[in-house]
């Protein structure tokens, strides 16, 4: 992993544990975990969706245009990744 990629992953966790008012410190959040199963990981709701996305949009530049990206790309740190870096994020 690159020095970019490390840089956009940090800032991803750290824009959804201030979306979601999370108590834990960004360094904490897995790359992988899913940020919505409760069990498993962090166990977000519709209204932190709503936040996250209306941040990413507007801190990268890019769109999250209907439910089915939202549900793509929004699955855990490396998906939200990949979706910047495919879209040509502004970092």
């Amino acid at each position: 992993m690159d020095t970019n990629d490390e840089v956009l992953r940090t800032r991803v966790k750290t824009m959804i544990v201030e979306c979601a008012r999370l108590k834990i410190q960004p360094s904490e959040l897995k790359d992988d975990a899913p940020l919505f199963d409760k069990e498993k990981g962090l166990g977000l709701d519709s209204i932190d969706v709503l936040e996250l996305v209306v941040n990413i949009e507007k801190t990268f530049a890019v769109q999250i245009p209907d439910r089915e990206t939202g549900e793509k790309v929004l699955q855990t740190v490396n998906t939200i990744v990949e979706h910047l870096k495919a879209s040509g994020a502004k970092t």
